[in-house]
């Protein structure tokens, strides 16, 4: 039973759109009507509010974060049959919990399922997992967004790095396999913008809309 409060709460804490909140509390625009149409910090940004783009990122990434904190410390020692599937202490039943707040980010039940493209959430998770990984992922996303200036790909390249430095640094398969499987997704949710960068239509980081 616990185990499965655990993923419900984290979905639903990955639903909480942070682009949507701060947009209404700077009474800006609902990210979903203009630009990429996507709730996220770098479509706020193009409404020209930094700071909203800002605590978006922040709010975003942080239930990343706690969802999985909450889970490393706080995660049942025995739940009946959960227990017999993923172990005592398994680090596969942080994994999950982890998945349900990215989907739940990709996915919210708030927004009628069409939620963001996961890139601080992921970051968030990550930075939870292993402080390094989460430090190497973000200095890939500043360092091909500086050079290039197209967030999206960042994110792409970010999302590509992650599994790799999740094997360079040796953190357990269990990790291993979260990372590829967030990164997997988020390139997915980033399939119009690939289209976009290779046609030449997308846009730079700061574009107003």
């Amino acid at each position: 039973m616990m185990f499965l409060l655990f993923i419900v709460g984290a979905y639903l804490l990955g639903s909480v759109s942070f682009a949507v909140l701060m947009s209404y509390a700077f009474r800006l625009p609902d990210p979903r009507t203009y630009g990429s149409h996507n709730p996220g910090a770098t479509n706020v940004l193009r409404s020209g509010k930094k700071l909203a783009a800002a605590l978006t990122l922040l709010g975003d990434a942080a239930k990343g974060w706690l969802a999985v904190w909450l889970a490393q410390h706080f995660a049942p020692v025995s739940d009946g049959i959960f227990s017999r599937i993923f172990g005592e202490g398994s680090l596969w039943f942080v994994a999950a919990v982890a998945l349900a707040v990215f989907i739940g980010h990709l996915f919210p039940i708030f927004l009628r399922f069409k939620g963001g493209k996961g890139v601080a959430t992921a970051l968030g998770i990550m930075l939870a997992v292993n402080v390094w990984l989460g430090l190497a992922v973000l200095g890939t996303w500043i360092l091909v967004s500086l050079i290039f200036r197209y967030s999206s790909l960042s994110a792409l390249l970010a999302a590509l790095c992650a599994p790799v430095f999740a094997w360079l640094l040796k953190l357990p398969t269990e990790y291993i396999v979260l990372n590829t499987v967030v990164s997997l997704l988020l390139i997915w949710r980033h399939k119009l913008n690939i289209q976009n960068l290779l046609s030449g239509k997308e846009g730079k980081i700061g574009k107003k809309y």
